[in-house]
C-alpha cells in the first residue's frame, strides 16, 4: 500500500508514519514544518530499507493538490491542522486545506481518506450523555472544531459525488512521546515536573478529559484505512479523568511530590467534561484501547526525560 500522511512530521503523524513503514508500506509525508519536526522522523529517514519521501508543503497551497495527484496514494491520512486565533485563518487552514487534500485524492484516484476529526466537534455534552456516542449532536465551541465539523460535510460530498471513501475519527485527548509541551496536558506536566518548571493549570483542574495513548490512536488510524467506511468513529477510552489527577499521576510516576500549580484563567471555548464511547470502534474497526493512563504517563515521562524541549 502507498500511504500519504499530511502532518506526518507531527507528534501523532510521525508515530503513524513509523507504524506504516514498519508494516512495509510506502509513505509520503506532507508537512510545512510549522509545528511538525523532522527530528520526529529521524530514525525513519536513515533507514535504507523503507520507502519514505517528505514534502515540505502547506496544505493550504494549491500545490498540494498536484502533489497528491502525482504521488497517487491508495490511502490519505489527513492529520494536518492548525488552530490560529483568528476564525477566518482557522477556516482557511483547516477547511480549505482539507478540500485541497480531497481534490488531490480525487485527481490521484485514491480510494480512501482517513480524517482526524477530534472529539471537540461534540462541544460541551450534557453530562448525562457521557461518554458520548457518534449519534450525539455536533455542537463545537471553538472555531477550530467548527472547521472540523465542516470538513465532515466535504468528506460526505466527495464520497457521494466522486466515490472516495472516508472514515473520520473523533479522537479523544491523544498523548504520549513526541508531544510538545503546550499542546497537551500530559506532555506539559511531564516537562514541568521533570525540569522543575512552574506548572500552569487553566481553570480549577476539575475539568475532565478522555485520554488515549498515541500508539492506541495510531492503531485505530491504521485500521480505519480498510474499515469503517462512510462513518465517524470515536477513538477514546470512555473514561473521564480530571486534569488535576493527571498532574498527580505524572508526579507519582516521576517520584516527586505534586507541585502546587499556578492557577490561570480558563481558555475560550474550554469545556468542562469530555469522554467518548468507543463501542463503534470495537465493532467497525475491531479496535479497543489497551494502554492504561498510568502506563502511558510512565512512557511519556521516560521519553521526556531524555528529550527536553
Amino acid at each position: 500500500m502507498r500511504a500519504l500522511v499530511t502532518g506526518g512530521a507531527g507528534f501523532l503523524g510521525s508515530t503513524l508514519v513509523d507504524r506504516l513503514l514498519a508494516e512495509g508500506h510506502a509513505v509520503d509525508v506532507i508537512d510545512d514544518l510549522s509545528a511538525g519536526r523532522l527530528v520526529n522522523l529521524a530514525e525513519a529517514r536513515t533507514d535504507r530499507n523503507v520507502e519514505l519521501k517528505i514534502h515540505q508543503v502547506d496544505v493550504r497551497s494549491h500545490e498540494v493538490v498536484d502533489l497528491i495527484a502525482r504521488r497517487d496514494p491508495d490511502v490519505v491520512f489527513h492529520l494536518a491542522a492548525t488552530s490560529p486565533d483568528d476564525p477566518a485563518d482557522d477556516a482557511f487552514a483547516n477547511v480549505v486545506g482539507a478540500v485541497n487534500v480531497l481534490e488531490g485524492a480525487r485527481l490521484g484516484g485514491s480510494g480512501k481518506v482517513v480524517f482526524a476529526a477530534g472529539a471537540g466537534i461534540y462541544g460541551e455534552p450534557d453530562p448525562a450523555a457521557l461518554p458520548v456516542r457518534e449519534s450525539h449532536p455536533l455542537a463545537p465551541t471553538t472555531a477550530h472544531d467548527v472547521a472540523k465539523k465542516a470538513v465532515l460535510d466535504y468528506l460526505r460530498l466527495y464520497r457521494e459525488r466522486h466515490g472516495i471513501e472516508f472514515t473520520a475519527l473523533a479522537l479523544a485527548s491523544v498523548y504520549g512521546p513526541r508531544q510538545r509541551p503546550g499542546t497537551g496536558v500530559v506532555a506539559t506536566f511531564a516537562q514541568a515536573v521533570l525540569h522543575g518548571l512552574p506548572v500552569e493549570l487553566h481553570g480549577t483542574g476539575a475539568q475532565t478529559r478522555d485520554f488515549v495513548y498515541v500508539d492506541d490512536a495510531v492503531d485505530a488510524l491504521v485500521r480505519a484505512a480498510t474499515r469503517g467506511s462512510g462513518l465517524m468513529v470515536n477513538v477514546g477510552c470512555g473514561i473521564e479523568t480530571p486534569v488535576r489527577q493527571v498532574l498527580a499521576l505524572v508526579a507519582e510516576a516521576a517520584g516527586v511530590a505534586a507541585p502546587d500549580p499556578v492557577r490561570e484563567g480558563r481558555r475560550p471555548g474550554d469545556i468542562d467534561r469530555q469522554a467518548v464511547d468507543p463501542g463503534r470502534a470495537k465493532i467497525q474497526l475491531g479496535w479497543s484501547p489497551w494502554t492504561t493512563l498510568g502506563e502511558g504517563v510512565a512512557e511519556t515521562l521516560r521519553w521526556s526525560a531524555v528529550n527536553p524541549v
